[in-house]
Parts: structure tokens; C-alpha cells; sequence
């Protein structure tokens, strides 16, 4: 997909933005809840347990959205040995209706999982959020651009949404997957919209079919059209500390729910304001993630992100002389011609 900016919106500033409310007949419709959750949870149902998304966790308990309102909830009946299916922001569960504490009895299989590796060992991973439609890739313009990361961002995105991180209960993985746009946060501090235009390009170079996406939460540039990709659905934003998340989230929300600290001049890297991941309801439509920023980033499933990310290296390699090639100082290797 093409770029999309323009140097007007209208979104003037943050304090200045206006939403309709979201409404719907379901209690729990704001927060994703359709007929595909209905049928999932029926047999809960027939148990007399609640539905409920869990929108924010702590050691051992987490909050749950249900139509009786937010419940704390202890989840030692779901602590499996398999990080994997730790309770996580954005899971669909069954909740006691009754009871102190109550607990989630359950969690209804994911339709998809957004996973980090936490070492170099392919089989742990971090469950970051779930259910998520959308990844907002946010990368900072107050700084030179790594497209280096941006690309490992990319394939991250791409590597953890296509169900292979799923529940890992015998369900089944849902059609589909989250899709990533880059979000180039900061606009307003680049000096012109040649340069802008330049910088988008250089995204758009590493991030083929991806949406990429300059915004200012300070003139609103972009942001009409960066709430219409995320209205209805679940979105989780991505990226380091410093990229202007928790901005971006409190334009977006209307009023300040995420602290919010300036990134250093010198590096632009900010401190990390976000400690947890919370689940807000966008007032337009739609569910927010915010992540605390991330400093490295591990691929739990590199061989789907990459292969995505990297299609054209994938092409390349395939011309090497040596099938087990590389790519580093190796006679006939294709890759390396081509950077040459």
C-alpha cells in the first residue's frame, strides 16, 4: 500500500480532538465481543461463568472487563506451565460471577498472539498481547531513521500473528492476521514535506506492502486517517521507548491516560512511562494496547517474519553456489553480489 500524508487534518492538537461515543447493544461490544466470542463462549456459559476481556495484568490477578463491570481476578486456575498460555492483555476469559477472590476458570482460544522471543531459544516466547487486528509500528522522526529496525519491527509483526502462537489446546488458528502499519511519529518536527516525503520513501523501501503512515499527535497531521485503520478492531502499538506511544494513545483516547515523559535530545530515547500493557477503549470505535518500549527484539517465529520481510534476500539466496551459504564472505554468494 501507498504512503498517505498531507501537511493539514483535521485534527487541529490533542486537547482539541472530539469523538463520537461508541455505542453497541452487547455490553461487551466496545471491547471486540461478536457471534464468532458468543460461540466460543457458549459452554461457559452454560457454567453460569462470566464473559470478560482482560484489559490489563498483574502477578497473579488481572483486570476483566465484563458486563457486570471490571473484575479483579486471581488466574491461578489458568497458570500453565507453558508460557504460552499465561493470561495476557487482550485474552477473552471465563470469570467466577461470585466469590472472593474470583478466578478465571478459562481462556477462549486465541485468534491471534503477538510474541516476542525473550532469549535466543526459539521455544520461549512472550505473549505481548492477543486478539489483535492491527500492529502500529511506531518509529519517531525527532531522530535519524534505523531502518534496520524497522525492518526487525516489520518481521516481528509478521512472525507473531499467523497463528502459530495460539493457545496451545488442540484449537484451531483463526483466518487471518494482525496487519502492520509504520507509523512515523513526530512529524511536525521534520522541517519540510520534501524531506517528509523522502523519509516515507525510505520506509516504504524495507516495508514492502506495508502502510506507512506519518502523524503528529501536536498538528493532528495523520491522524484521521490512522483512527479510521484502527476504529473496530483491537491495535497494539509497537516500538521503543521514546517513539511517541503514550502520545499517540492519549490523542487518540481525548484526554491523558498514558504518562507521557520527553525523550532525551541528545539520543531521543525516552524512558520507559508505559510499565504495563493496558487495554482503553478508543471513543470512536475500537481497542487500544499500549506496550512499554521495547529495547531488543527477539523473533519467537523469525523463519514466517523474515521470509516476509525479506523476500527479495529469500530470491537472491536462492542463486548462491552454496546451499548452505551465509551470506558473509562465501565464493558465489548471490547476496553479497547484489549488495556489491
Amino acid at each position: 500500500m501507498s504512503s498517505q500524508f498531507s501537511g493539514s487534518s483535521s485534527f487541529s492538537s490533542a486537547s482539541s480532538v472530539h469523538f463520537q461515543d461508541a455505542s453497541a447493544a452487547h455490553p461487551l461490544s466496545a471491547y471486540g465481543w461478536d457471534d464468532g466470542w458468543a460461540a466460543a463462549f457458549a459452554p461457559y456459559a452454560a457454567q453460569g461463568l462470566l464473559p470478560g476481556r482482560v484489559v490489563r495484568v498483574d502477578r497473579g490477578q488481572c483486570d476483566v472487563v465484563t458486563p457486570r463491570g471490571t473484575l479483579r481476578a486471581d488466574t491461578a486456575f489458568v497458570v500453565p506451565r507453558d508460557p504460552m498460555r499465561i493470561v495476557c492483555t487482550g485474552d477473552w476469559a471465563a470469570v467466577d460471577p461470585e466469590g472472593d477472590p474470583r478466578f478465571v476458570r478459562a481462556l477462549l482460544p486465541r485468534r491471534t498472539a503477538f510474541v516476542r522471543s525473550t532469549t535466543s531459544q526459539r521455544s520461549e516466547g512472550q505473549v505481548l498481547a492477543t486478539n489483535v487486528d492491527h500492529i502500529a509500528i511506531c518509529v519517531s522522526l525527532a531522530t535519524e531513521l534505523d531502518l534496520g529496525r524497522v525492518e526487525r519491527f516489520l518481521a516481528l509483526a509478521m512472525s507473531s500473528t499467523d497463528g502459530a502462537a495460539l493457545l496451545r489446546d488442540g484449537a484451531d488458528a483463526a483466518d487471518g492476521a494482525a496487519e502492520p502499519v509504520v507509523v512515523l511519529t513526530k512529524a511536525d518536527l521534520v522541517p519540510d514535506t520534501t524531506t517528509l516525503s523522502h523519509l516515507v520513501q525510505d520506509v516504504e523501501a524495507v516495508a514492502p506492502g506495508v502502510q506507512v503512515l506519518p502523524v503528529s499527535s501536536a498538528t493532528g497531521e495523520g491522524l484521521d486517517v490512522f483512527s479510521a485503520i484502527v476504529s473496530g478492531g483491537t491495535s497494539v502499538l509497537l516500538g521503543v521507548s521514546g517513539a511517541g506511544k503514550s502520545t499517540l494513545a492519549n490523542t487518540l483516547l481525548g484526554r491523558d491516560v498514558m504518562e507521557v515523559q520527553a525523550a532525551r535530545e541528545v539520543d531521543g530515547k525516552g524512558r520507559h512511562t508505559t510499565t504495563t500493557r493496558n487495554l482503553l477503549v478508543l471513543p470512536f470505535g475500537g481497542v487500544l494496547i499500549d506496550t512499554p518500549g521495547l529495547r531488543g527484539v527477539g523473533l519467537w517465529d523469525a523463519e514466517t517474519g523474515v521470509g516476509q520481510v525479506f523476500s527479495e534476500i529469500e530470491e537472491l539466496a536462492e542463486h548462491c553456489r552454496f546451499h548452505d551459504c551465509a551470506h558473509l564472505s562465501e565464493p558465489g554468494c548471490a547476496v553479497l553480489a547484489a549488495v556489491e
